[in-house]
């Protein structure tokens, strides 16, 4: 039987005795991502509280380098595992180093007195998350992306075997979210640190995830690596979605097509037309976009969001019969729009229309 570094058998958690989610079976490894994905409500949260014993589970059993966890005392515990929960925190009187502190309570004596080496590993946790300058201020007086950065600090300098984290990019901005994963990263690559969390931002759960657990329903929709999980037709079931698409090779979400004849067309290619194609869409106006090889940046996002997309294959000059088609569409639209700036051998074709579009009076300057 292949051992795991940490795994769940047969677990069921819940709430009052009733099992919400049943048969919850994970397997990592040593240094391995899995992350928790799923609608609000599906209960992420309440596998991650379950696993970290603040919630009592219903059945089964968690194993942590083959012991039981529920066998653990809190000390031996504490010195493997951290925690980064969404539950608000209340400390009264503590700056933003005392709550970091506390991470190395496991290591202390009975008092709590930390060492030299104690408060040097407090310095480097904050540093690494760039919060050394809180050190002085009242946890309770920063905002909700620093104190989550603080809790951070905190679970690093704990220096656990393996961390977890309820949606620990809530309240971080664009930069801080980043620094966040790459810190997990880096955890993982050079300590070898197994991380548990969930999150919202899909794009980022694709990049970062080894495993990925689909939390939906009674039971775990999916488990498996993201090339298994971040298929368009299954995130849209996943997440119920009735409006817009999901794009499982830029991970990312697009709001609905507008519908109706186009009344723009778009002569694109090499990722000129995208902020094109969502500037028409914010403002209701529905359009159609080509040449477009199918292997073209454009393409991906042209296909959620215009009407109509004129397509070559891969790596083809555009041949004289999509060339008809794409002409036959761009003359019955108002306007031509062109940002390609430099036409190459294998969208010449996309220069005559163009041209043609300047002839006959649609081509917008």
């Amino acid at each position: 039987m292949e051992q795991y570094f940490f795994h769940t058998e047969q677990l069921n958690v819940g709430y009052d005795g009733k099992a919400l989610i049943k048969d919850i079976e994970i397997k990592l490894n040593k240094g391995e991502i899995l992350t928790l994905i799923g609608p609000n409500g599906a209960g992420k949260s309440t596998i991650l509280k379950s696993i970290t014993r603040q919630l009592k589970t219903i059945s089964g059993t968690v194993y942590l380098e083959e012991k039981e966890m529920g066998k653990m005392s809190n000390k031996e515990l504490s010195k493997k595992l951290s925690v980064v929960l969404t539950s608000r925190m209340n400390p009264e009187l503590m700056t933003c180093e005392d709550i970091v502190s506390t991470g190395r309570y496991p290591y202390t004596g009975a008092l709590g007195i930390l060492s030299a080496n104690d408060k040097e590993k407090v310095r480097e946790a904050m540093e690494m998350v760039h919060a050394w300058d809180l050190k002085d201020r009242d946890f309770m007086a920063i905002s909700d992306g620093q104190r989550q950065r603080i809790l951070l600090a905190r679970a690093i300098c704990q220096e656990p075997e393996i961390i977890i984290l309820d949606e620990p990019t809530s309240f971080l901005d664009i930069r801080h979210k980043l620094e966040l994963l790459s810190i997990l990263k880096k955890m993982v690559l050079e300590k070898k640190v197994t991380v548990i969390m969930s999150l919202h931002e899909l794009d980022l759960a694709q990049k970062i995830s080894d495993k990925v657990m689909c939390v939906h329903g009674e039971y775990i929709e999916k488990y498996g690596t993201p090339e298994q999980i971040f298929d368009e037709e299954y995130i849209h079931s996943l997440y119920g979605v009735t409006s817009g698409s999901y794009n499982e090779n830029f991970g990312s979400l697009e709001i609905e097509a507008v519908k109706g004849e186009p009344r723009v067309f778009v002569i694109a290619g090499g990722g000129s037309g995208i902020p094109i194609y969502r500037q028409l869409v914010r403002a209701g106006v529905p359009f159609a976009t080509g040449v477009i090889h199918e292997n073209d940046i454009d393409y991906q996002v042209a296909k959620s969001l215009a009407t109509q997309v004129v397509t070559e294959k891969s790596f083809s000059r555009i041949s004289n019969e999509t060339m008809q088609k794409a002409r036959e569409i761009m003359m019955k639209c108002e306007v031509v729009l062109c940002p390609i700036t430099e036409f190459g051998e294998m969208n010449e074709n996309n220069w005559i229309l163009c041209m043609e579009a300047k002839k006959h009076g649609l081509l917008s300057e």
